[in-house]
């Protein structure tokens, strides 16, 4: 058994092999070690190898699936071996005759499609990358709904697209890997790499496996994927086929996503935006989890995939637009549309796990319900006269009744998981299926009439006729009652145990022979029915695929309506200018937390990017909400172009082909980098990467380097922006001498943060206004974060210093005064520390709360308040 095991790992490795074992899946070796540490199971041992215990652990069976998820999320691939036939077959081959066995599945984070290992609401993308000199080809599939898609793009645009698609898993050939310009790339993604042999991308065989998998000659029919496209997309189907041993799902013909189509949104961006989790990596907070008011998974992923991948092309936003507006307008049709899509179950799952061979009645019964709901929707549409994007919904939802009709009559209510489990074909559909399950259901009668009649026979009523797999039906008394049994030879003794004895009679066998025989026959013609049932489905994927995708997409968009009702968006305006006006705009995660926290309202701010002012310079505070008005004008960009509403009276922008933000920034210590370095890394790829129609995003350049160092950067970053780059910018700074650039830079605008001073106080507006800062009230914010009264007061005198003087001479005089606070030596210590209680605590002490009437305690609230004024 050993040897097998070792023979089948070989063939596997970097698996951990489940190797079947009656009712459990063991592992073995170092297997055994690191599946127990993961799983935090027991670690046994079994046997020897060498002179040395073989480390063993198990899980059952009956719940591997529990398992899977922990060993999968912790980044280890499992390889399922099953045995291939009965024991009882392998002993009549000699009585140390090794059960057959074989893997017949491999789980790897990217082909995966069972309900329980993935999100409902997130899809799970198995992608690959090759290089063919300077072109870079990117493909990625979801083995779980069929989506597959190909592009390709230059090394300095890949880091984007693999930001964008978030893939569980990521193939790449093992030359990729060493090349050293791609270290950094996959660096980021060196948890989920699969590095595989060369030889599996190779664009002549890519070709033909390609053109095998959907029956034709030419791929040309398709779109014109470049070579390296190709060679990623065969990749990809090979490690697919590979992973399923032999299977592949039905997956969609490749679609190609043309350079340019979306907004490119790099990693740091996507992380300082928290466009689908946050910077603590949770959905909740995130701009995805406050938009989301879909009521389906596959609408919940398609919105995901809309968020992250927002759109260029004008006319394509326009056309979301329009399905957007038509359900914000009729709130009817959105209740209705958005009621029918609740009962939809997630038919692009259910439809691939059955292409898989992996299906179930319930995947049935979910491909029944979801096509009855789109006949509903269909319905409820048509007569609206809807948009053309809302029309050809309509249209692919399609009209499924016959199928639906011979569903609906074969599945019965109660649905198993699994079909060899039986019972699922409703009653009436087989009369043939329906007298075998009368005969088996008699036979049971039978059983329980005879246990009553042998029971009586020998005078023992607490006898039982029971049955387990060994030794099938058999007559079951105590040890105390079995000297009541007869022995004239109608009980014949099978087995004694510690508490009870066995028998079993000629008309017991003869019976079980019958139960044997129906309940078999039943699960086999039951079994036939499924087959045919899915080969119905399997006749018509590409159609119900149709109507899921529809699905989805109706419900992004009623989704997408509903959030723009609730919080009061607004349809933008794109164009394929360079404007950029945004009228009365908002943050829409910040406004959903004050609502939530029912706080004041938002302040809406404007923001005017036009030529003449394209690239604004904002000064003011810290807390006074800067880098909340540069995010929020970022996100309403995207929420825009994916072809949403959004939170502004008015929007009206040209569109943006790439967004790049640095908002806030940390230690990479991986790496070795540090916060400046980090922040000036960020800020190379943005000056190197952005033109005219990108949007840029700049907060604070130069703050983590000494003052003249970071004030230099600043300075020539905010020139290079303006004449080099030419575009869209908002750039925030603390270093107010950079507003002398207004006098040089003719597309410089100057804006701050409005604050207002009140009795000492500074009270910050939230508002944003044309003009310069004269100063950033950080000694105010240093109060309200604490700082002890004694290093505030030292500061303000320090500031004051610093203003009234050059600054070197200053620093010197600073010097001069050294210790720090020598000049404070004379000031009374803000700490004051008593020798006994305070009056306060006097009269604490004295009250009685439980002794209080109500207006007692009122009168010792305020004589408590005195006290403490005084």
């Amino acid at each position: 058994m050993m040897a097998q095991f070792m023979a089948i790992k070989d063939r596997h490795p970097g698996y951990l092999l489940f190797y079947r074992m009656g009712d459990f899946y063991e592992l073995f070796f170092e297997d055994a070690v690191a599946a127990a540490n993961a799983l935090q199971i027991t670690l046994t041992k079994r046997g020897h190898h060498k002179g040395d215990d073989i480390p063993m652990c198990g899980v059952p069976v009956k719940a591997y699936e529990s398992y899977l998820p922990k060993l999968v999320d912790k980044g280890f691939k499992v390889a399922l071996c099953e045995q291939m036939e009965d024991p009882a077959e392998a002993k009549k081959r000699g009585s140390k005759a090794v059960v057959k066995r074989d893997v017949v599945r491999l789980f790897t984070a990217g082909t995966i499609t069972e309900d329980t290992l993935l999100d409902s609401r997130q899809n799970n993308y198995l992608a690959a990358v090759t290089q063919t000199r300077n072109d870079i080809g990117v493909a990625w599939l979801d083995i779980s709904t069929g989506a597959f898609y190909t592009q390709a793009c230059s090394p300095a645009v890949l880091p984007a697209v693999l930001a964008r698609l978030n893939p569980g898993e990521l193939l790449i050939s093992d030359k990729l890997l060493q090349t050293p310009d791609h270290f950094e790339t996959f660096n980021d993604f060196k948890s989920i790499l699969t590095p595989q042999p060369g030889t599996r991308f190779d664009s002549a065989n890519a070709t033909k496996r390609l053109e095998k998998l959907y029956g034709v000659k030419t791929l040309e029919s398709f779109a014109s994927f470049s070579r390296v496209e190709i060679s990623a997309a065969g990749a990809l189907v090979d490690y697919v086929e590979l992973t399923q041993k032999g299977k592949l799902p039905r997956l969609e013909v490749p679609r190609q996503m043309a350079q340019g189509a979306s907004m490119e949104i790099d990693a740091a961006t996507r992380r300082n935006l928290e466009l689908t989790i946050t910077l603590s990596g949770q959905r909740k907070g995130s701009l995805l989890e406050v938009i989301d008011r879909t009521v389906s998974g596959a609408g919940a992923r398609l919105l995901a995939g809309w968020l992250s991948s927002p759109l260029t092309n004008v006319d394509d936003i326009d056309t979301r637009l329009d399905g957007v507006q038509f359900f914000a307008e009729d709130l009817a049709a959105r209740e209705d549309i958005r009621a029918a899509l609740k009962k939809c179950p997630d038919m692009e799952r259910a439809l691939s796990r059955i292409t898989l061979g992996r299906g179930g009645p319930r995947d049935l019964a979910g491909i029944r319900d979801g096509l009855t709901a789109s006949f509903e929707l269909r319905e409820k549409l048509l007569p609206l006269t809807p948009p053309p994007i809302l029309e050809q919904c309509a249209t692919d939802l399609g009209n499924h009744g016959e199928l639906v009709d011979k569903l609906r009559r074969a599945l019965s209510e109660d649905l198993p998981l699994l079909a060899r489990d039986g019972d699922f074909i409703a009653t009436g559909y087989a009369p043939e299926l329906d007298e075998l399950r009368s005969l088996r259901s008699e036979s049971k009668r039978l059983i329980s009439n005879l246990q009553a009649r042998y029971a009586e026979m020998v005078d023992i009523p607490t006898l039982k006729v029971k049955h387990n797999n060994v030794l099938g039906y058999f007559v079951e008394v105590t040890a105390k009652q079995s000297e009541k049994m007869p022995t004239d030879g109608v009980f014949i003794h099978r087995q004694t145990m510690k508490n009870v004895i066995r028998y079993t009679t000629v008309e017991l066998s003869e019976l079980e022979g019958k139960i044997s025989s129906a309940g078999d026959r039943a699960l086999a013609l039951e079994t036939r029915l499924f087959e045919e049932l899915i080969g119905d489905v399997m006749a018509r994927a590409d159609e119900i695929a149709r109507a899921a995708n529809a699905l989805a997409r109706l419900d992004v968009l009623a989704a997408l309506a509903q959030i723009a009702v609730e919080r009061d968006f607004n349809r933008p305006v794109l164009s394929g200018g360079y404007e950029f006006d945004i009228k009365g705009g908002r943050h829409p995660v910040v406004e959903a937390a004050l609502i939530a926290a029912n706080e004041s309202a938002f302040v809406a701010n404007d923001c005017d990017l036009s030529e003449q002012q394209r690239l604004w310079l904002i000064t003011g505070p810290n807390m006074a909400g800067k880098s909340t008005f540069l995010r929020q004008n970022a996100l309403i960009t995207i929420m825009a172009q994916m072809g949403g509403f959004v939170p502004a009276d008015q929007a009206h922008i040209g569109v943006v082909d790439r967004l790049f933000s640095r908002v806030g920034a940390a230690d990479d210590l991986a790496r070795g980098r540090s916060t400046f370095m980090v922040e000036m890394v960020e800020a190379a790829a943005i000056l190197n990467q952005s033109s005219d129609r990108s949007l840029v995003i700049l907060d604070e350049i130069g703050r983590g380097t000494a003052t003249f160092d970071g004030l230099s950067i600043a300075w020539a970053v905010v020139e290079h922006l303006h004449e080099l780059n030419k575009c869209r910018s908002l750039f925030a700074t603390h270093y107010h001498e950079l507003t002398a650039l207004t006098s040089k830079l003719s597309h410089l605008s100057c804006h701050s943060m409005r604050v207002k001073e009140w009795k000492g106080e500074v009270i910050f507006l939230h508002e944003v206004g044309a003009g310069a800062a004269d100063r950033s009230y950080g000694i105010h914010v240093a109060r309200l974060a604490g700082l002890p009264k004694a290093v505030i007061k030292r500061a303000e005198q320090v500031l004051e210093t610093l203003e009234q003087g050059e600054q070197s001479s200053a620093v010197t005089k600073l010097a001069d005064d050294l210790p720090l606070f020598a000049a404070l030596a004379n000031e009374p210590d803000p700490i004051v520390v008593e020798s006994g209680p305070s009056e306060v605590e006097t009269a604490l002490d004295d009250i009685q709360p439980d002794d209080m009437s109500p207006r007692e305690a009122l009168e010792a609230l305020y004589k408590l308040k005195d006290l403490r004024g005084a």
